[in-house]
Parts: C-alpha cells; structure tokens; sequence
C-alpha cells in the first residue's frame, strides 16, 4: 500500500450473536453478512458492554466504560468524558478525513457531540434512538430530520438506508485519501418501524410481531451492507480498507427465555444456545459477533480466533493496522488483537492470561459486584459467586464454583483489580459546557442527573407529561451574560407550556408504520402549569407562566466555572416537573 488503510465500522444497534444466518440462525435472512463471515477473520469470544452506551465509550476510546463515564444509557450517566482520546481523534490526527452516520448516544450537548470528538463530518440522531427526547420533533424513522455537524437537517427515506447512502457518498468523495467512516444504524433497536415488506417475510416464521419486524430491520441492515460492499468494490478500495462489522450488545428480542434466562429455542427463537439477553451478565448478554477484513493486511479468507478479547481492544487493534502512534500520555486497558489476528500469538500472554469484565450498571452510582462477569478464556464468573464453564456448558445451566474455588478466586482477584481501574471518576460529574460559542446549548431531560436515575429520555413521555427531576452538570466556560430557555416542548413544536396536542403532529408513512406504532405518538396532555422555578449562579430565580407562553425565559450574569443547573415547571397541584427542554444562549461575555 502507498498510503494508511482506510477504514469502515459498521456497529448495529441490539443485534445479538444469534441475530445472523452464519451463526445458526436458520430463520434469519443475512445472505451478505453471511458471505463477508465466510471471507474474515472471525474473533469468536469477542464481548462488549451489556447495552449501547457503554459499549460504544469502550469502542471508541479503549477504555473500559465505567471509567470513561459511561455505564448507563441516560441521567447524564451516557456522557463521555471529556478528556478522553476518541479513535476519530486519533485518526483525524493521523491525516484521515473522519465520518459518523447513525447513532452517537455519547452526549447531544457540548462538548460530547460526535463532531466535537473528531469526526469531521457527522450525521446523527439524537439520544439512544430515533424518537428519544433529544431527537428532532416527531422522528419515526422515515423522511426524519437528523443532525448534520449539530444542524437540523431533513432527509428522504427509511433510517438506515439514510446512513448508508450518506456513509457511501462520504466514502465516494474521499475514495483518494485515507478515510475512517463509522456506520451505526440506529436498527434494529426498537420501536421495530420498518416497511411491511420486511417484517411480513418472518410472518410466518414467528408469531412475535416485534420480533418479525426486528429480523426485518436486520436483513434490511443485510441489504444495505450489501451496498456498501459493491461500493468499496467499484471504487476500488476492497484490498485497502480495513471492514468492521459487529454489533453492541446481546440480542433484544430475538430469542424466548424462561424465568432464568435460558434460551427456548424453536422456530423464529434463537440464540447460539446461549443464557440471557441485552443487559443480562450471562453469556448471551454481551458476547457479539466481530467480524474483520482486510485483505492487503493478510486478514481474510474465513478464519476463527477463539481467545477471549474485548471492545476495549478495537481501538488499539486499529491504530496498530493503520501505523498511527499512540502519544506517550496516552494509553488503552485493551491491547491490540493483530497478533492473533495473524496467528501468531493464539494461546499465549496476554490473550490466555486476561481476565475481562463486563457488567451492567444502569444506577446513578455504579455498585460493586452489580450484574457483573468477570471472564477468564472458558470460565464466567457471575455477579461474584457463580461460576460457569462456556466450553463445556455454553447455555451456563451448571454453577461449578464449589468444585473450583481456585478459579473463583483469580477472577474475583481480577475484578477487584479492574473495579480498582475503573472507580476513581465515579463521584465525578461530567459536565456539559455552556458558553463556548454564540451556539444555543440544549440540555434535555434525556441527561437530567438525580440518585434514582428517573429521566424523561423519549419524546413519548414529553407528550405524557412525565414527571421527574435533578439537575444538569454544567461548566460555565466564559463568565457572562446568559439566556436560559425552559420549555415543556421543542422550540420546534411551537406549542405554549401549558399545551397538549390534539390529533397527530407526526407527518406518517401509513404504508410503513402500522397503527400500533403510530398511536405511541399520537396525542399529548396539556399541564397547568402555573410557574417556573430556575437555580443557577448562586440564585433561585421565578416567573409566572400564562396561556400563551411557549417558554420561561430568564437572564442572568454568571461566573466562569462549574455550577448545577436546577429547573422546574409548578403546576395547581404544586407538582415540580423539570423542564423537558432546556436552551442556554452566552448574550455578552463579562
């Protein structure tokens, strides 16, 4: 090669080992994943975080999640730190021209969003999925407004179509420099909307509507992957470019279990005869397809590595394909995989030594022990005390511990020193900034901080009135004077506080989206509300609300550093209910 490898990740959102035609799944359709299995190299015990967010902090930055900030999906716990060193940033570093199309889930204020990370270009919907609070108004996957480097911008088409077709067209422009382009589909994550053509081929495989249309969003993910192929192809970029296609978490529905999370496998159910799903600490939880190629590196032609390895090591694994140097200030808990890779260093340190966690926070403060595996080559430490042997009992039906407490012991030594890795950020909060530009700041309650971990994270509870409340970490980057905006809806809704919604507000493919899905977003409960409360620089701050206003608007000087932002709407049974919307504009500087 003349110049660096470029390089394409293609990261699904909910799509379980078993949600594939290669791995078993007789009632699945991915033909072309299927062929690009057959040609890569295949990292067989390959685990990740147990939900979105983690993983992807893992993934993009070769820390563990919990250390990155990141060990639940909202109240504020999604946000990435801001010191950390992204792939993009390292890449964009190295001379690559970066792109992102699909899901962030990292942060939608600044300084998180995916074009302050160093992707120079980025299309991306807002929060964990398509619909959540943060996400442009009315969003039901087809012709949506996404967000282009943070401008609202409309497109034409179902969501994942969306992204690969802009994803191509990014790669086709920088075909002549090296390039690193992320793809997350926000599919086949829920609410399953997806075109009847797709969901009525598995009508007859299940009887599972959600999972009829999740297997359809996957062979539509199938297509389009297909696409992508042929367009590497014909621009001639197949032998230089690194191919990536794994998925972030278990499977969300695309297998029955019963109360103790074993698989019932049957027609339209699977799952690689492994226990438990998205969020379990059992092996079904976050063990993933990773598939990799890469012919001018010598990595093709369908091959398994079967040691144990981590999203924590893609990040390393890439920048050593690529020849880009790591700083000296700069270092991964996960370490490259191209040796093994290669085939030169299967069964020997580090890769046989390891000992992995994974677990599954989802609290304001995470807790030791907490639906944790810590994983060492064929054994499964569980929640600290069972024990399992995946080689010999991969459906983890027979709890081994008392016959070996030797292993239980390594691994407990193990995760006591990763928790040691990982704790010391915990109490620390991360911080969206406010007044690093004349950029209005919006704050959402998909990020609103509180010790239950209670939120209002999807447009659906915005329209239902959901109660909850906290605060928002932020820090004050130029001392000033500042407009803060408390909306019940979006500026772009239009709609006065005290406002529900008559009939629908959503623009709909009726063709599409049949009427279970489109009555979740239909209607809307109007709030008396009476005042709004804000406490900000040291000062509590009130105002009335009337009929006809759309937000409660206060002005205020304020310090430079880091503060809480506390807001409420008060309505006649003097309930507090955070403002779902919050809008922070820098008017002067001090």
């Amino acid at each position: 090669m003349s110049r660096r490898p470029n390089f394409i990740f293609v990261l699904t959102d909910d799509q379980g080992y078993g949600d594939l035609g290669c791995h078993g799944n007789r009632d699945l359709r991915t033909p072309n994943i299927d062929a690009f299995y057959s040609d890569a190299v295949r990292f067989t015990d390959f685990h990740v975080g147990t939900t979105c967010a983690p993983t992807r902090a893992g993934l993009l930055t070769g820390h563990h999640c919990n250390s990155a900030g990141v060990w639940h999906t909202v109240g504020g716990r999604s946000l990435l730190r801001p010191n950390e060193w992204t792939l993009a940033d390292a890449l964009r570093g190295a001379g690559y021209q970066t792109g992102h199309f699909g899901k962030w889930h990292l942060g939608d204020s600044q300084p998180f969003r995916p074009h302050e990370r160093g992707f120079s270009r980025t299309i991306y919907h807002a929060g964990g999925g398509i619909g959540n609070t943060g996400d442009h108004w009315g969003n039901d996957y087809f012709d949506d407004t996404y967000f282009v480097n943070g401008v609202p911008t409309r497109f034409e088409g179902y969501c994942t179509d969306v992204f690969f077709r802009e994803a191509m067209r990014f790669i086709t422009r920088h075909k002549d420099t090296p390039f690193f382009c992320y793809i997350a589909p926000n599919a086949p994550h829920g609410p399953w909307n997806v075109e009847p053509k797709y969901h009525e081929m598995y009508r007859g495989v299940t009887d599972n509507d959600s999972r009829s249309r999740f297997y359809g969003m996957i062979t539509n993910i199938d297509e389009n992957f297909a696409r992508l192929n042929t367009t590497i192809g014909e621009l001639g970029l197949a032998d230089d470019t690194i191919l990536v296609f794994m998925t972030d978490n278990g499977t969300a529905v695309g297998v029955d279990l019963d109360e103790s999370q074993f698989p019932i496998e049957g027609p339209g159910s699977y799952n690689a005869a492994m226990r438990g799903l998205k969020g379990s600490p059992y092996e079904g939880g976050h063990r993933v397809p990773f598939f990799l190629r890469f012919p001018a590196g010598g990595l093709s032609g369908g091959r398994d590595v079967t040691e144990l390895t981590s999203y924590v090591d893609l990040m390393p694994t890439i920048l050593d394909l690529c020849s880009v140097d790591v700083p000296e200030d700069r270092s991964f808990h996960g370490t490259s995989l191209v040796p093994l890779a290669r085939g030169e260093s299967q069964g020997k340190a580090p890769f046989d030594e390891r000992i992995v966690v994974a677990d599954t926070q989802r609290v304001a403060r995470p807790v030791k022990w907490r639906n944790s595996c810590a994983m060492n080559g064929r054994w499964r430490l569980v929640q600290g005390k069972e024990l399992y042997d995946v080689h010999d009992d991969p459906t983890q039906r027979r709890d081994v511990a008392a016959a070996n407490p030797e292993i239980v012991e390594l691994l407990r030594a193990g995760y006591e020193a990763w928790w040691e890795s990982v704790s010391d950020q915990f109490d620390l909060d991360v911080e969206i900034a406010l007044g690093t530009s004349d950029e209005p700041v919006k704050i959402t309650t998909h990020d609103i901080r509180n010790e239950a971990g209670d939120t209002a994270w999807n447009q659906r509870h915005v329209r239902r009135a959901y109660v909850c409340s906290g605060y928002w970490a932020v820090d004050v980057r130029r001392a000033g004077t500042y407009r803060v905006e408390l909306r019940r809806w979006p500026e772009e809704a239009g709609r006065a506080i005290r406002a529900g919604i008559d009939g629908d507000d959503v623009t709909w493919r009726k063709d599409a989206v049949e009427e279970r899905f489109h009555t979740m977003y239909t209607g809307g409960t109007a709030v008396p509300v009476e005042w709004a409360r804000l406490a900000l620089g040291g000062r509590a701050h009130y105002l009335e609300v009337a009929d006809t206003d759309e937000s409660a608007v206060f002005e205020l000087a304020l310090a430079a550093g880091s503060d809480r932002l506390y807001a409420s709407f008060f309505d006649r049974a003097e309930r507090s209910i955070a403002p779902y919307y919050v809008y922070v504009t820098m008017l002067a500087q001090a």
